[in-house]
């Protein structure tokens, strides 16, 4: 080798090295650099692609913050994209012909179609509905579009052209004393607070339009982060494609019509909520029905007591109906059926026990491809049409979150634990799996992961349970590590590797020197139904016996400082967290976010506080139950509670309720105890997935710096 060369390979060498030692570890800013595809569709001829990004920018009317933008994009299958419109858009969908593609985009503070043509280019809105529109769906002869749109109980009453004879519903609206709608709906009396009986109430709903106060009458009045007294509605419209057609309502009265599928060009199928004399906020059952696209013949096609039939999808023919059926009265997985729409007869099942999600046809109509949550991950499956034979094509290590089939091509955007979200193509089996984008490959480059590796063991119930051990990055064997313990929520959720809300906080800690441990406890999702009711009137002692248990068999590797345990979760984890540290001390420092810690309060003040009639059998006010959610309720084991706690809260959390937060500090607080409470002004539930950006990080943040503190 001569001098020249010898300097070449030192200085390839070098280069090769120092490329190596550049890469660092997650940092908590990188969750800013997260992009995720999601609405993924390919052209009818298989040669094209558009699906949405969601990226977080910086917030231009707001120093230090971000917001979120969804935008479409239009890809050949060698990766290269453009935008299809700036601005915010999103729901992607392709004509049968290929030359446009529908997608909603929102204009004055409605969300409205537009339509983009493939071949020149141009964009025109098709709808300008007072409503909105939203979730457009092709008809197989390309000429329209359905779509579904919400509108307000007092809307639809007044609404001359929806509801000419101002008809009002069947079932009562709730308020006491009154035994028909029309004597509050359509009273048209001139508002007087001076005036007769009528003229005080007609102020005093001029008061309640004007937000000046919420009467409730009904039950599900709680949104995420704001009380709604109004009832909604949500309703099936169609649209010619034409230059200035006008939507064309399909459904009718005062019910709710959702995922609408054409079976033809001249029928609609649905699922529904109708029952004639039940407030829909009282209804527990969905039907499904059929109706023609000119809003004739409304009937039902399937419907049970007890059950709820959902639409998955109707075949492109309109020969097949694929449904789910679940049972209303207990947690339960869902059963797929496949049947001829024509006669309903002889249904097919699809006998795989696991939560099952979005179902396309194949172009001869003889498969079914569908998702579904499994140990860790959401796997792609198919199914045979007559036989109902499953076959699963991608792994549990990675989540298919969105897919799509066109000209023997599958296209899905996937989770893994090497990059959050990206957009790949493969055949009908789920082979050669090619990407078409590159939304987090660049910055990922430059960072060094930590893998986690999945372990199982059998719990006392005979269920096996996994769990998944996440080692520091630069793991040095020689060394002892402390180790978080991070638990999920649901408590009907499931982590693993393909599972992408927790991405970046587990590679955030790893990358702080910590090792993590999490497991999916009985009660998860993903295992089937056994598993997943294997939780009942049991949300502290079995599933924290489960992630307990995880955590000593992690420990028994003998690289964790044993001395050294954190303990983390939020929801129902939150409530885990706080059920452990009452009964368990191994831990020197514990956070719990948004969590659910006294069942009583948690009834009245949460959306979710129904879910306790399916996971302990009624409510706070029934004999039957008190002593079991009184036992279960983590606010009665504060007095033992040794561990340092962190909580965190939304300030417009209504998910779980801000005063169950509240309860746990001020009862701690006056213990003596070593805690510390964090407020998030206008946060929801959705704090750490979908929240303020800066908040987000914030949360992360204080949650490393107070276990710092303890070690």
């Amino acid at each position: 080798m001569n001098i020249k060369t010898a300097i070449q390979t030192i200085l390839c060498l070098t280069a090769i090295h120092a490329g190596f030692a550049q890469k660092k570890p997650i940092a908590v800013t990188d969750m800013l650099k997260i992009k995720r595809a999601s609405e993924v569709k390919l052209s009818p001829d298989g040669k094209h692609a558009v699906y949405t990004v969601t990226s977080i920018i910086p917030d231009t009317a707001k120093k230090k913050d971000y917001t979120y933008l969804k935008q479409v994009y239009i890809s050949d299958l060698a990766g290269q994209a453009q935008l299809l419109d700036t601005g915010a858009t999103s729901s992607p969908a392709y004509n049968p012909s290929g030359n446009a593609i529908a997608f909603v985009k929102v204009v004055k503070g409605k969300p409205q179609i537009f339509l983009y043509s493939t071949t020149s280019g141009k964009i025109r809105q098709l709808t300008d509905f007072v409503y909105g529109a939203g979730g457009p769906v092709w008809s197989p002869d390309g000429r329209q579009l359905v779509f579904t749109t919400e509108i307000s109980l007092q809307e639809l009453v007044n609404d001359k052209v929806l509801n000419p004879g101002r008809m009002v519903p069947s079932w009562n609206d709730g308020a006491p004393g009154f035994a028909h709608n029309e004597d509050l709906l359509t009273d048209s009396t001139n508002p007087n607070p001076d005036g007769d009986l009528r003229a005080v109430r007609a102020y005093l709903y001029d008061n309640a339009k004007d937000k000046k106060a919420k009467v409730i009458t009904h039950s599900k009045f709680q949104g995420e982060t704001a009380v709604d007294p109004e009832v909604h509605l949500s309703h099936v419209f169609i649209i010619d494609t034409t230059a200035g057609a006008t939507p064309r309502e399909l459904t009718h009265g005062f019910f709710s019509f959702e995922n609408p599928a054409f079976a033809g060009n001249n029928k609609i199928v649905v699922s529904a909520n109708m029952q004639t004399h039940q407030h829909p906020d009282d209804t527990k059952e969905v039907q499904i029905y059929s109706v023609g696209t000119d809003g004739n013949n409304l009937t039902q096609l399937l419907h049970a007591q007890d059950s709820s039939y959902f639409l998955e999808t109707v075949s492109p023919s309109g020969k097949w109906l694929v449904f789910q059926r679940t049972t209303e009265k207990k947690v339960d997985v869902g059963e797929m059926w496949i049947c001829p729409l024509a006669t309903l007869a002889a249904p097919v099942r699809i006998p795989l026990d696991r939560l099952k999600g979005k179902t396309k046809f194949s172009a001869d109509e003889k498969t079914i491809y569908f998702t579904a949550l499994n140990n860790g991950g959401t796997s792609l499956y198919k199914a045979d049409v007559k036989t109902g034979k499953v076959g699963k094509l991608t792994t549990e290590d990675e989540g298919i979150l969105e897919f799509d089939i066109s000209s023997n091509q599958l296209i899905f955007s996937k989770t893994w634990i090497m990059d959050p979200s990206e957009v790949f193509i493969s055949d009908l089996n789920g082979k050669s799996q090619k990407a078409i984008t590159q939304l987090n490959t660049g910055w990922l480059s430059e960072r060094e992961l930590s893998i986690p590796q999945k372990f199982t063991f059998t719990n006392n119930l005979g269920l096996t349970v996994e769990y998944w051990v996440m080692k520091p990055v630069n793991f040095d064997p020689q060394k002892k590590y402390p180790v978080l313990l991070d638990m999920h929520g649901g408590p009907s959720a499931m982590w693993g590797p393909g599972e992408a809300s927790m991405w970046h906080e587990f590679q955030f800690f790893c990358g702080k020197g910590f090792g993590i441990v999490y497991c999916n406890p009985r009660g998860s999702g993903g295992y089937g139904n056994e598993f997943m009711r294997a939780n009942y009137r049991d949300w502290g002692v079995g599933p924290s016996s489960d992630v307990l248990t995880a955590l000593t068999k992690a420990e028994a590797q003998g690289w964790i400082d044993t001395t050294k345990r954190f303990l983390s979760g939020g929801s129902y984890a939150g409530y885990l967290t706080a059920w452990i540290v009452g009964h368990d001390h191994r831990f020197r420092a514990a956070s719990c976010q948004r969590g659910v810690y006294d069942f009583k309060t948690f009834f009245g003040e949460g959306n979710a506080g129904k879910m306790l009639d399916n996971y302990f059998g009624g409510f706070p006010y029934m004999d039957s139950v008190k002593a079991v959610l009184e036992e279960q309720s983590p606010i009665n084991y504060v007095k033992d509670i040794t561990t340092p706690l962190l909580i965190f809260h939304g300030e417009n959390d209504l998910r779980t309720g801000v005063s169950q937060s509240e309860m746990l500090f001020k009862s701690l607080n006056t213990l003596g105890k070593q805690v510390e409470y964090v407020r998030h002004p206008g946060a929801s539930h959705e704090l750490v997935r979908s929240g303020d950006n800066r908040q987000r990080i914030d949360q992360m943040l204080r949650t490393y710096e107070f276990f710092s503190r303890f070690l």
